[in-house]
């Protein structure tokens, strides 16, 4: 049956491969389990589809007790495929849950591979808060600017992959489902950079649940315009880092971080032009 309660769980497994994919070592492990993420995410959007057609509630509650964070990815590995094998007992005989069924058995044969590969068993690094910038030397000053900037800005980019998600689901054109797959995508690529960077700081951390205010929007003008406003503050956010980072690669990144907002806030000034929400 597609209920709350699978939908809760899926986001859940989104977010622990999503996040496992950042905080593991080996760089092909590494994109294998961020495919899968992205796969699950999609599995997320379907289902999302299959409540709302049927006029049900979903939201991004979590359970109190879920957490990323190991020492080992061994364990993360153990954990997540017993999330998976308990999920399954949730799906029904229906096209969308044999779908999802047979691409996390796929998942489950993958993951058990790894498991067999005993040089993947290394200590993870990512949580572990150490706060040392492997590819160069940064001073305290930078390294706090950072730390801030990235912890602000993973939070941010999770709410706006869901805020974006949530209204795609509802959307009543073909331009708006365009453009927020434009904006989900974008915030994809944000967070996943993010995530990475914060594993290489050892200050990996899911972000906060959303409160349904966030994504539940009555006013979509109103929030597409504070929306600009927002990626205006952190154009300006990314400008200030990058100028205080003296590190030549890591400025750099955030530069090309501070041209793509540029290009989000003309996303949303194509959605502001939509008539179904105009006042």
């Amino acid at each position: 049956m597609i209920d709350l309660t699978l939908f809760r769980r899926k986001h859940q497994l989104w977010l622990r491969i999503a996040f496992m994919s950042f905080a593991v070592n080996d760089p092909w492990v590494k994109n294998r389990l961020y495919e899968f993420s992205q796969i699950e995410f999609r599995h997320l959007k379907w289902l999302a589809q299959s409540l709302y057609e049927n006029n049900s509630e979903y939201d991004y509650d979590r359970d109190s007790r879920f957490s990323i964070e190991s020492e080992s990815f061994f364990t993360l590995l153990h954990i997540t495929i017993n999330e998976i094998k308990t999920l399954h007992l949730l799906y029904s005989a229906n096209p969308l849950c044999t779908r999802m069924l047979h691409d996390e058995n796929y998942m489950l044969l993958t993951l058990n591979a790894f498991l067999e590969k005993l040089s993947l068993d290394e200590p993870l690094h990512a949580f572990n808060r150490s706060r040392n910038w492997p590819d160069a030397l940064l001073n305290t000053i930078e390294l706090d600017a950072l730390t801030l900037f990235l912890f602000e800005e993973l939070y941010k980019e999770y709410e706006l992959i869901m805020v974006y998600f949530y209204q795609q689901v509802q959307a009543t054109t073909p331009a708006q489902v365009t453009h927020f797959q434009d904006l989900i995508d974008e915030s994809h690529f944000h967070l996943r950079s993010f995530g990475e960077m914060m594993a290489k700081l050892g200050i990996l951390a899911l972000p906060r649940v959303l409160h349904e205010r966030t994504y539940k929007i009555d006013n979509m003008e109103k929030f597409l315009r504070d929306g600009i406003l927002e990626e205006e503050n952190a154009k300006e956010e990314c400008r200030k880092l990058s100028a205080l980072i003296t590190d030549e690669k890591l400025s750099s990144f955030f530069e090309f971080v501070n041209f793509q907002e540029s290009y989000h806030i003309e996303i949303m000034k194509k959605l502001l032009e939509e008539k179904s929400w105009k006042n």
